[in-house]
């Protein structure tokens, strides 16, 4: 090639080639005509992977080894031609190039833009199996994946090796799906598994499943899997890195060139290469013969049920591929712009049609599309129905206009009317209009056979319509109120009256408040709740309490994966509720229902229900703030008249922040967001029993309120996170403030184990008022965690030099403290970090940070500790926004 060149590109656009000659790859001699030449060699394999999906950039305009630089808005001298999309970003909306030509990607290398990074999802267009689930269910194209990716990264002393014997056992335990998962050398260190989607299933619900595979791979190979980001425990290990599924998350685009010291590439590698010796990173002219010789392993990620586009888009070259994506577009287009309502009732009747004979029932069975011109008239689009079928087994049929058809559930025990009962519902095939004014009995051998009749109707107000919960007003005959569907697993629903008003009061408030209790239901009602004796299974009493990890805040930031709530500083307790009578057991199972009786009123709150409950005990000072101290002198009582005379003076209270098992159904397999719903439908509020609402505000302002107010901390809690019974789970993060003050040392107690012969803890004290010369001392507890060997070791030394007989302070308060310690004149100065200041001026969890050598006793001053004081606490940051 020439220094410059200007070509005429596929689709007739002229394109001037600039540099041609510069070199982009020092070592290798890779020059940018190298470049252009590889991506038009690759573009019929690379091009239906891209198509769709918006492109982020790493850019070397000088070559590699310069500073690169990445770019997500589209540069302002991009030719006209090129198709982009806006996306908005929090603070702003950028546009982003969609590549879907030959001339695309020479744009992208004359920019020398090496790396193409993508989403798993596309905007505007889903392959086939999702843009039809998508089209049927009203709902939008965008943020739903067509793909599931696993980065595996080795860490230091990790390679490819390691990274192929955990991808065999990902494949060998997807089964199915991991005969279609295709390899990706990624052109870097590491190794990409790449997983077709053909569910419609969000970004959200990718990565959750993404992070269950990754938690099994560390389960099954602990020695050789992290899925933390930590490089502390990353040494001889691979990453199994889940996060690239979150829809703000790319990954390097397969075929794409690596920003490298040589032209490596994100390589699709077929699992037989896997298998071989010597495994390793293809350059960029390996894979230009690999095409050219007809392999693509990463091809079957596009084949979809047959007649699909996408198996199309396969057999045909770049230029006419592109073509049949954007005629594909307008399809997904439509399906992400129309609501369910313009759903062809063509498709959504195909189940109804097939399982009944017009012949032979006389149901109503219309055999012309909803909707479309010569068709029949749909409705207003808010009537619904109640039937009473006598089939099989008697139940009731709700069913609500929708998209031109009657959604419709099974409900075995008929309509809630109080709300205090939850009802199973299954949802059945979609019926059309006309079945909303039908009556009659259907033949004994036909579907459904028996007698069905109205037993109400009227119209309805759609409050919220979601795949997994719906929300609606009756406004019938013989119903009338709100209620909600709650889908727990496929094709079951839990189906709830709400209350015509609930609220969620915050634990401050509690104390202050009249007793509140649930409407009891009315057994002889139509439609109550039937005995419990109906209900099915009884609660489980072998649960343990699912346990947080500790976390930091960066790692929960993500408002729309997390919900924030607050750190109770009390005692873990699973409440089970069965036939009235309620057990309180602690994390390791201890009975401790006798121990706080008050909390007996969940019998009350939750009547007609079997339930599982998760919350914490716990006490509140005079100022609404949690009080461990306080609830340690209700712990452990047993006798009688001990519990009651404690119970007069000191009140417990229950906050209850999850729901494990209900009326027979476990939950525990169920999302966090579907659970808590669930919980919210319970409308628990009584006057020692309730249910804290989440933190609200963004993290920042959430840690600031939390922190100024004297709190331990929050935890944060993955959205689709499942509830992993006496497990220590990632998915929950305890995120704690850390508090710092300078102290001085007064004494030191010896070790144990290791530390036998030297120091075990050092004890602490801070001036009264005023400075550390000056002013008496005050003991404040003692620390012994976060200290280095070699701290330990000088501390040694120094505080020999400054031994004294008696202790420089009152230690009185805490005579355990002075046992077998070597007391010292007050003259070193420490930092210390704690989690609270207690009520008995005790610093608790206490950590060593080091000596401040930079500072005299002269300088401590008295430390501003937190007050007690329990800000509108619980009441401002503990609010239900639902």
């Amino acid at each position: 090639m020439a220094a410059d060149d200007v070509r005429e590109m596929d689709g007739g656009h002229p394109m001037r080639l600039t540099h041609l000659s510069k070199v982009l790859y020092p070592k290798a001699g890779t020059t940018k005509s190298d470049v252009i030449d590889y991506v038009a060699a690759v573009a019929s394999v690379m091009l239906p992977h891209l198509i769709g999906r918006p492109v982020t950039r790493k850019r070397w305009p000088n070559g590699v080894g310069t500073d690169p630089f990445f770019t997500k808005n589209l540069e302002r001298g991009a030719p006209g031609w090129l198709d982009r999309v806006d996306i908005e970003h929090s603070s702003r909306v950028l546009t982003y190039p969609l590549i879907d030509s030959v001339a695309g990607l020479t744009w992208l290398a004359q920019v020398g833009a090496l790396e193409i990074h993508v989403p798993q999802w596309r905007s505007g267009y889903a392959h086939a199996p999702v843009a039809k689930a998508l089209t049927e269910q009203g709902r939008t194209a965008e943020r739903y994946p067509d793909r599931v990716v696993f980065d595996l990264d080795p860490g230091p002393g990790a390679g490819l090796p390691e990274c192929v014997q955990v991808a065999l056992l990902v494949r060998e335990r997807l089964g199915a799906l991991g005969e279609r998962m295709v390899p990706v050398t990624s052109g870097s260190k590491g190794l990409h598994l790449y997983v077709p989607m053909d569910e419609a299933i969000t970004s959200t619900q990718a990565s959750a499943w993404a992070l269950q595979v990754a938690e099994q791979m560390e389960k099954a190979l602990p020695d050789l899997v992290v899925s933390t980001m930590s490089k502390a425990i990353r040494t001889d290990r691979v990453l199994f890195d889940w996060s690239q599924n979150n829809a703000a998350k790319t990954t390097i685009a397969p075929y794409s060139l690596r920003g490298r010291e040589q032209p490596t590439v994100a390589a699709p590698r077929t699992w037989e290469e896997l298998s071989e010796p010597g495994l390793a990173q293809l350059d960029f002219r390996e894979v230009m013969e690999r095409v050219a010789a007809g392999i693509d392993p990463l091809a079957t990620l596009l084949d979809p049920p047959p007649g699909s586009t996408r198996r199309a888009l396969r057999s045909q070259p770049a230029a006419a591929r592109a073509a049949a994506a954007k005629a594909a577009a307008p399809e997904a287009a439509a399906a992400e712009a129309a609501p369910a309502e313009t759903s062809a009732a063509a498709d959504l009747l195909t189940e109804y049609r097939a399982k009944r004979d017009a012949t032979k029932t006389p149901e109503p069975v219309p055999m012309v599309t909803v909707g479309t011109k010569g068709g029949v008239k749909q409705g207003p689009g808010n009537t619904f129905v109640i039937q009473e079928h006598h089939a099989s087994s008697l139940h009731w049929d709700l069913r609500l206009e929708r998209a031109g058809v009657l959604v419709s559930w099974a409900v075995p025990k008929g309509i809630p009317v109080q709300p205090t009962g939850n009802r199973l519902a299954v949802q059945t095939e979609d019926h059309p209009l006309e079945y909303a004014r039908f009556e009659g009995t259907i033949p004994a051998k036909e579907y459904g056979g028996g007698v069905m009749t109205i037993w109400d109707s009227g119209t309805y107000e759609t409050l919220k319509w979601r795949d997994d919960e719906v929300m609606f007003e009756l406004m019938g005959s013989r119903v009338q109120g709100r209620y909600v569907l709650i889908r727990t697993s496929g094709r079951q629903w839990l189906l709830h009256r709400l209350k015509e008003s609930s609220q969620h009061l915050a634990p401050a408030e509690l104390a202050k408040r009249p007793h509140e209790r649930s409407l009891p239901y009315e057994r002889n009602s139509p439609g109550g709740r039937p005995p419990l004796a109906a209900s099915a299974g009884e609660v489980d009493h072998d649960l343990r309490p699912m346990l947080a990890t500790a976390g930091r805040a960066e790692e929960v930031v993500d408002g729309s994966a997390w919900v924030y709530e607050g750190k109770w500083d009390g005692m873990r307790a699973l409440a089970f509720i069965d036939n009235d009578t309620v057990t309180l057991r602690s994390r390791t199972g201890k009975d401790n229902s006798a121990t706080f009786p008050e909390l007996a009123e969940l019998a009350t709150l939750v009547h007609g229900h079997r339930v599982v409950l998760d919350g914490e005990i716990v006490t509140f000072d005079n100022a609404g703030r949690t009080d461990f101290g306080l609830l340690q002198q209700r712990m452990g009582l047993r006798k009688a008249s001990d519990i009651a005379a404690a119970a007069a003076t000191i009140t417990v209270h229950y906050l209850i922040f999850d729901v494990l098992e209900l009326d027979g159904v476990s939950l525990v397999g169920k999302k966090y967001t579907d659970r808590r719903r669930l919980l919210d439908a319970l409308s628990i509020m009584g006057e020692n029993c309730s249910v804290p609402g989440h933190l609200t505000g963004t993290l920042e302002e959430i840690l600031t309120r939390t922190k100024a107010d004297g709190w331990e901390g929050i935890i944060a809690k993955r959205t689709d996170s499942h509830y992993s019974p006496g497990a220590r789970s990632r998915a929950w993060r305890k995120v704690k403030h850390e508090l710092q003050a300078e102290v001085l040392i007064i004494g030191w107690q010896e070790g144990q184990g290791r530390r036998a012969g030297g120091i075990g803890s050092l004890l602490l004290a801070v001036p009264k008022d005023g400075d550390g010369l000056a002013n008496e001392l005050r003991y404040v507890g003692k620390v012994g965690t976060g200290f280095s060997d070699a701290a330990l070791t000088s501390l040694r030394a120094q505080l020999g030099m400054l031994h004294r007989e008696s202790p420089p302070v009152d230690i009185s308060a805490a005579p355990s403290h002075t046992q077998d310690t070597h007391w010292v004149e007050p003259q070193l100065v420490a930092e210390v970090a704690y989690a609270e200041y207690t009520s008995s001026n005790m610093l608790r969890q206490a950590r060593w940070r080091g000596l401040r050598p930079d500072k005299s006793p002269g300088d401590v001053k008295n430390p501003d500790f937190p007050p007690r004081t329990g800000p509108a606490t619980a009441n401002a940051l503990a609010r239900n926004e639902e």
